[in-house]
């Protein structure tokens, strides 16, 4: 079976041996219930690695043994997607699967079409939300550098993100070029943006196309928002080689 990944603080990697405490060794011990000999590998979420093994269990934590360090680099290029917010539960959808699939940094964006809006304690609470997602989708899926989910972007941050990338990107129907055959960068960042179901409008297009953003097809259908992010980071990883 695949080794687990659980998250540890960046001091305990250093160490030859300890006590794996913490919401993390409570979750391994109590609910995985990993046992003395039983590999797992431990990460800061930053590209730090620690392979262990279990010496001994607790109620709530374990006593594990560390085996091999190692750090593994960030990819490049790296690739942003600014999500337009989805109706309901959705959006969890969308982040979990984009941290699947391999992005780097997701952005929530309050779309002039969102039919959801993040306001008040509803924003703290959704963004927590789409945090806790991605955290726990990059462990699943044995990834050693965890996607940063960054705060709710308006239209004018978004535009900025674009101005900066190396390459921008709007997924629009009526655009002429596929992402499949779009000229890639080598690094820096590649931000993609994902209209919500009501699409893009046209001021946005025009402020995205004024910060160098290039409108782009996915394909000959209609994806709907929680799966074009996937969609586009899974084209992107190929065409870049990191896949």
């Amino acid at each position: 079976m695949t080794v687990p990944v659980f998250l540890a603080e960046p001091a305990d990697l250093a160490l030859a041996e300890f006590t794996f405490g913490g919401p993390e060794g409570r979750h391994a011990a109590a609910v995985r219930r990993l046992r003395v000999g039983e590999r797992l590998d431990l990460t800061d979420g930053a590209g730090a690695v620690a392979e262990c093994v279990v010496l001994a269990v607790g109620k709530d934590s374990l006593r594990v043994e560390t085996l091999r360090r190692y750090d593994v680099p960030a990819p490049g290029p790296r690739l942003v997607v600014v999500q337009g917010l989805p109706k309901g539960d959705r959006g969890e959808l969308a982040v979990e699967m984009m941290t699947e699939a391999g992005a780097d940094v997701i952005v929530p964006w309050a779309a002039a079409r969102c039919v959801t809006q993040w306001k008040g304690e509803r924003a703290a609470k959704s963004l927590a939300r789409w945090r806790s997602t991605a955290r726990e989708a990059g462990k699943q899926s044995r990834r050693f550098h965890l996607p940063e989910v960054l705060e709710l972007a308006t239209t004018a941050k978004v535009a900025e993100l674009l101005s900066a990338a190396a390459l921008g990107v709007v997924l629009h129907e009526e655009a002429a070029s596929p992402l499949s055959t779009l000229p890639l960068p080598g690094d820096g960042d590649i931000v993609v943006v994902v209209g919500p179901e009501g699409g893009v409008s046209a001021e946005e297009i025009a402020a995205f196309r004024e910060a160098k953003a290039v409108p782009a097809l996915l394909g000959p259908t209609v994806l709907r928002t929680s799966t074009a992010g996937v969609a586009a980071v899974a084209v992107l990883q190929a065409r870049t080689g990191r896949w």
